[in-house]
């Protein structure tokens, strides 16, 4: 039996996105249902992609680099398609930290399920700024959240919460998203989500096997007077 399941911890499934992220967004509802198919704890947690490292800055881009943003794009839209949203081309290459930090607040607040989905949903519909602050204090405000909390939390302590985990992130190997780590494995996009469902099974079905053995061995044990 796992240390884990000894102290009678639910396993943990830690998912690292971004909402300017093409991918995670497609693939957030499969994600999400991992944490009501399965005896698991889901933690949600920004990884802010800085896109420039990887395919350079729009005025460096070269055309390689172009190709794959265009594939990309064209790939996800068909994904998202096939699963009913809308999603279309930013507008231009965006920072995305203050969504995440938003994304920390909500957490904080408790109102982190309304953000989560309406902060997707509303990017990819063109109907938000994310590196606005007054575009994302009006959203906070608008589904449950304090604008002038949300503000002094991301020009205060969030900045230094969102780099702590950002380094801690990388520290375990994520480099992109959506991505999710299970017992110390990264499993990379949406179109890995079959692996990770195997090895939570697997995680499960062992730790079962093992409360039956130890089961079977009190059973076993001799009566004493």
């Amino acid at each position: 039996m796992s240390e884990a399941n000894q102290r009678g911890e639910v396993p943990r499934v830690v998912a690292y996105t971004d909402y300017k992220s093409p991918y995670a967004y497609v693939a957030d509802k499969a994600v999400q249902a991992l944490g009501l198919e399965y005896p698991v704890e889901l933690v949600w947690r920004p990884y802010t992609l800085r896109i420039a490292e990887y395919l350079d800055s729009v005025e460096e881009r070269n055309a390689h680099n172009w190709r794959k943003v265009k594939y990309a794009y064209m790939d996800a839209r068909r994904l998202a398609n096939r699963l009913g949203l809308t999603l279309r081309g930013p507008r231009r290459i965006y920072n995305g930290e203050l969504a995440s930090l938003g994304m920390l607040y909500s957490q904080k607040a408790g109102f982190f399920a309304a953000y989560h989905r309406a902060t997707f949903d509303r990017f990819w519909n063109h109907e938000i700024d994310i590196d606005s602050m007054e575009e994302m204090k009006a959203h906070v405000a608008s589904i449950g959240g304090s604008a002038d909390e949300f503000e002094r939390y991301a020009l205060g302590e969030g900045a230094g919460e969102h780099r702590s985990i950002v380094d801690e992130a990388e520290a375990a190997g994520v480099f992109g998203v959506p991505m999710l780590m299970f017992d110390g494995e990264p499993f990379w996009g949406g179109d890995r989500i079959w692996m990770l469902r195997q090895a939570i099974e697997r995680r499960l079905e062992g730790e079962a096997a093992s409360r039956r053995d130890a089961r079977k061995a009190t059973e076993q044990r001799p009566a004493r007077d």
